[in-house]
């Protein structure tokens, strides 16, 4: 009883409070316009990925104009946006990171090839680095802005655990209208605020200066991490990879070993690698318990042994690839007792989730057999025999993981496996 009356005293309260005019709260009239829409970008925790909604956004009729700001740039970020990118061309204009170890030549001059406008940003130092991650899309009545954590790389675009809010403004708006104005303008004034450090990429032979000068990388030539951390008694943690959304990204082939395809041309001003280094030559799709032979019971077949196969670079034949160009300098010599299999042996240095176990002997083995059904069905026909790195391998918490081979050009040959 004593609730109801209390309710219907409020009630009368309300009927008796006098109304807001406009011209009383002028400022209720504006608040009452559309306003920014704001939607949370979480990219592999959600199934919202960048690359979708950039190409989106970028395909909208009515385009006006689009800027992206970015940090870092790579080649198959640039192609993962390229057939939207190529229809706004001459509306688009990048502000982009370089002097960072990780925007390439190959991205800009894929950008350019699109004919889209590339000004760099040039810190002048290793640190501090530029850094925005900003995409605006103007049109007429409306306007839309990313502002996150994405660069235009695959993994950005894709796979990283990437943030981002997607702003949809309303230009009725004067709210709206004046971020996207300043935001513009801030960007748009860059170059003239920093003359020497903000400027036009207008052409190919720019870029290579700039390659030259040690400004931008060549990323067909992936030099191993560093790795500082050696493992010698005890056990790592067991953690498994975290059950992300997954993108396959393209095929990575190291160019030192492309080069000697028909099909792939190299331009003059890449710098020849050095031997010391330890650079990528092949990837794997995610590891099963086959290849890492990993316990599980009667369908896994415990052969101690990995077969080398395509993995994640498709234009290469596995059967030939291994043994001709990847493992061709090591000194192969025929099994005594099985005259179509061919033993060598190579030192292995095995990184796993970033630790470094040291350099093991391993054995390889090659079948020369071209009348095998194997051969026939174009499988692998070359495999590493894991011996004493077994123990290392042939855990569960490797699953589903990527495995990269690296190769030290020394002689003999010297190779790096890392699993991460």
């Amino acid at each position: 009883m004593h609730q109801s009356l209390l309710l219907k005293e409020n009630s009368l309260r309300e009927r008796k409070r006098p109304r807001v005019t406009k011209k009383a709260r002028p400022e209720l009239e504006l608040s009452r316009n559309p306003m920014a829409k704001i939607e949370l970008l979480l990219q592999a925790l959600t199934p919202q990925f960048h690359a979708d909604t950039l190409r989106r956004l970028l395909s909208q009729r009515g385009l006006e104009r689009f800027i992206g700001s970015v940090a870092f740039v790579q080649r198959d970020g640039v192609d993962a946006l390229a057939n939207e990118l190529k229809r706004v061309a001459k509306r688009t204009v990048f502000f982009i990171g370089i002097r960072n170890n990780i925007t390439s030549l190959q991205a800009v001059r894929r950008l350019l090839e699109l004919r889209v406008k590339v000004f760099a940003v040039d810190t002048g130092a290793r640190s501090p680095i530029f850094h925005p991650k900003l995409f605006v899309f103007q049109r007429k009545r409306n306007a839309s802005v990313i502002i996150g954590s994405a660069n235009i790389t695959f993994s950005g675009l894709h796979n990283n655990v990437e943030a981002g809010a997607l702003l949809s403004l309303d230009l009725r708006n004067t709210e709206d209208t004046d971020f996207l104005l300043s935001t513009i303008a801030t960007l748009d004034g860059l170059e003239a605020r920093f003359p020497s450090h903000v400027f036009e990429i207008p052409n190919a032979a720019a870029a290579a200066g700039l390659f030259r000068q040690g400004r931008l990388i060549d990323e067909d030539v992936v030099v191993a991490p560093v790795v500082r951390l050696t493992v010698r008694t005890g056990e790592r943690d067991n953690l498994g990879r975290m059950p992300l959304a997954r993108h396959p990204r393209p095929a990575r082939l190291g160019r030192h070993v492309a080069a000697r395809r028909k099909t792939v041309r190299i331009p003059s001003i890449f710098a020849p690698i050095k031997s010391a280094e330890f650079v990528l030559i092949w990837e794997s799709r995610e590891l099963s318990e086959r290849d890492l032979n990993v316990p599980s019971g009667s369908n896994t077949n415990a052969t101690g042994s990995m077969l080398w196969k395509k993995g994640a670079a498709d234009n290469i034949d596995q059967r030939h690839f291994f043994r001709d160009e990847v493992f061709s300098r090591l000194r192969w010599r025929p099994d005594s007792s099985r005259r179509h299999i061919e033993r060598a042996e190579a030192d292995f240095q095995i990184v796993v989730k970033g630790l470094n176990y040291s350099t093991f002997r391993l054995r390889l083995s090659h079948n020369t057999d071209r009348t095998s059904v194997s051969y026939g069905q174009r499988n692998s026909m070359t495999q590493i025999h894991w011996g004493p790195a077994l123990p290392v391998v042939a855990k569960r918490d490797l699953l589903r993981r990527i495995m990269s081979l690296y190769r030290r050009n020394s002689k003999p040959p010297e190779f790096l496996i890392e699993i991460d």
